[in-house]
């Protein structure tokens, strides 16, 4: 048994009944392309045109597959209990956690024919205003800071019946609105918008916005990296949010590489 499969098997994460996804490096990958039907739902949303935005997220084919099954057990194999809000949030920095999102995001959206929308609440992103190509829109840090229809701050994420909330414009005090009212109210608006929100949120090692976004959500997805995460960190972080009522929905495994070719292990 690897160390990585043993690690996730110490999170408590049942492979068999919560989701387990082990996703391969995805740097030279083409870019999924899954438009799903047009929602009639989300077009006529507010009767908002929304600005459209490609979210360039990019997987090989592996990881679309491992997407798919990942977007099942956490979405649409929840028997009695839906899980329509779901916080997205790596162990450490670098763990690879906006891709997921994003491709878990695309994939959901071509699975269903409901609304889905990305939230980018990464606040603590130093590379740019967004991680999907939405640099200089207004977005959620706008949001909490002004009244308005939720709709005013979001794109169209190329799929017909996907939205992207982006990060926004950040100011000095728009971390402090992760901690308010607003947020609260926000996440309501997005929960009577939309039948599934997806949110990216800062890395757990780092700031303790992922654990505020998820008491406001219906679990989390934990983002490990392979020969990366320590052990140590990651069953802390788990047993930090089980006793604080979070549901840890599932784990997946990011950058695993193969000791011999990955042809072969479809044949073993």
């Amino acid at each position: 048994m690897s160390r990585n499969f043993d690690l996730l098997q110490r999170l408590n994460v049942d492979v068999e009944s919560e989701p387990l996804a082990d996703f391969m490096p995805a740097d030279q990958s083409p870019t999924i392309h899954a438009d799903p039907p047009k929602s009639a739902a989300f077009l006529d949303m507010g009767k908002h045109t929304l600005p459209r935005v490609d979210l360039h997220v990019t997987s090989n084919r592996a990881a679309q597959a491992e997407t798919l099954k990942l977007v099942h057990g956490v979405f649409l194999s929840h028997g009695s209990t839906p899980r329509r809000a779901v916080v997205f949030a790596a162990i450490d920095p670098g763990n690879g956690c906006s891709q997921i999102c994003g491709l878990a995001a695309r994939a959901l959206a071509a699975s269903v024919r409901t609304p889905v929308c990305l939230v980018d609440a990464n606040f603590r992103n130093s590379h740019g205003s967004s991680s999907y190509n939405a640099k200089n829109f207004p977005g959620l840090a706008d949001a909490l800071r002004s009244p308005g229809p939720i709709q005013d701050f979001m794109l169209c994420a190329g799929p017909h019946n996907l939205a992207l909330l982006p990060r926004g414009v950040m100011t000095g005090e728009s971390f402090s609105f992760l901690n308010s009212r607003s947020l609260k109210g926000r996440m309501e608006d997005l929960r009577s918008e939309f039948a599934y929100v997806l949110i990216d949120a800062p890395p757990m090692n780092s700031y303790a916005d992922a654990v505020t976004l998820a008491q406001l959500a219906d679990g989390i997805v934990l983002v490990l990296e392979a020969h990366s995460t320590r052990r140590e960190s990651a069953l802390k972080i788990t047993e930090q949010l089980r006793a604080a009522g979070i549901a840890v929905l599932g784990g997946v495994l990011n950058k695993r590489t193969f000791p011999i070719p990955e042809t072969l292990y479809h044949i073993l």
